[in-house]
C-alpha cells in the first residue's frame, strides 16, 4: 500500500476519514450512555445497543464508498455465525449484514482505538493459552445461552480476500457443551470486489500488514469497489457428530459460494 496518494487521494482520506472517525467515536460515546442503562435493567442482554452498532456500520460503508450487498437472512434460531476472514472491513460488513457479537483474539482488546470499540460492542475475547481453555469454553457457552448470537472465524487468520483457508473447529467445541439445547450455525461468506484498476486483492489485510497504512490506501481509494455478504442457511448442530464434521460441512457451504479455499 503505498502513500502517494496525490491530491485528491489525500482529500479523499482527509474527508471520508473525519466523516468516518465522528461517525464511528461518536456513536461509542451514545452506546456507552445507553450501556449504562441497559446494564442494570437488562444484564446480559441488549435490546437496544446493537440496533446501534448495525446502523453505525451500515452508514460508515456508504461514507467511505463502499456498495454492501447483502443475500439471505439472518438466522432466527439460536446459536452462532461463521465466516471467512480477510480485511478489518469485515467487522463493519457483518455487523451492518446482522446484529452480532464478535469472538476475537485477546490481544486486540489492548489495541488503541479498536480496542475500546470492540470492548464497548460486546467483543468475546480469548487466548490461546490451554489453562484458559475451560474458563474461555464456560464462557462462550454463557454468552450463547443468554441468546447473543457469536461470530468468529474459523480460519484462524486473515488471508488477501481471494482465498479462503480450512476451517479449524477447536471453537465449535462450544455448541456440544452440555444442556447447550438445540442450536444452530449460520455460515457467511465475504466476497471483496475490487475497483477497475486495482487489484484483486486491495481490499485484503493479511499477514503482517500495517493497520494505517491500509486503512489509509482504502480511504483514499478514488472509487470504492463492493462488498458482498451471503449469509446461507443455518445448519443445525444436532446433524453433526461433532466439532470436525460441523466445521467441515461449513467449509463446504462457503465453497460452494464460488471463493477459492486453499487446503
Amino acid at each position: 500500500m503505498s502513500g502517494g496518494f496525490g491530491m485528491g487521494g489525500w482529500a479523499r482520506l482527509a474527508l471520508r476519514g473525519s466523516l468516518v472517525g465522528a461517525l464511528v467515536f461518536g456513536g461509542l460515546a451514545v452506546k456507552l450512555i445507553l450501556r449504562a442503562v441497559e446494564a442494570p435493567l437488562f444484564g446480559q442482554n441488549r435490546p437496544v445497543t446493537p440496533y446501534l452498532t448495525q446502523a453505525v456500520c451500515r452508514v460508515a460503508l456508504w461514507l467511505m464508498g463502499f456498495r454492501l450487498s447483502v443475500q439471505g437472512a439472518p438466522m432466527r434460531q439460536h446459536g452462532l455465525v461463521v465466516a471467512n476472514h480477510a480485511s478489518w472491513l469485515d467487522i463493519f460488513a457483518l455487523n451492518a449484514a446482522q446484529r452480532v457479537y464478535f469472538v476475537s483474539k485477546s490481544e486486540v482488546a489492548r489495541w488503541p482505538a479498536i480496542g475500546w470499540l470492540a470492548r464497548a460492542t460486546g467483543t468475546l475475547f480469548i487466548t490461546r493459552r490451554a489453562q484458559e481453555a475451560k474458563r474461555q469454553q464456560a464462557e462462550f457457552e454463557a454468552r450463547l445461552r443468554a441468546g447473543h448470537r457469536l461470530l468468529f472465524f474459523p480460519e484462524g487468520t486473515s488471508t488477501d480476500s481471494t482465498y479462503i483457508l480450512p476451517f479449524k473447529p477447536t471453537l465449535f467445541a462450544a455448541l456440544y457443551g452440555e444442556g447447550m439445547g438445540d442450536l444452530y450455525v449460520q455460515p457467511a461468506t465475504l466476497r471483496y470486489i475490487a475497483p477497475a484498476g486495482l487489484p484483486a486483492n486491495f481490499y485484503g489485510w493479511w499477514g503482517d500488514m500495517d493497520f494505517a497504512p491500509h486503512l489509509a490506501a482504502t480511504l483514499a481509494a478514488r472509487r470504492q469497489g463492493r462488498i458482498e455478504v451471503l449469509l446461507h442457511a443455518p445448519l443445525r448442530v444436532a446433524d453433526y457428530a461433532g466439532r470436525k464434521e460441523l466445521a467441515a460441512a461449513c467449509e463446504r457451504v462457503v465453497r460452494g459460494a464460488g471463493v477459492q479455499i486453499v487446503t
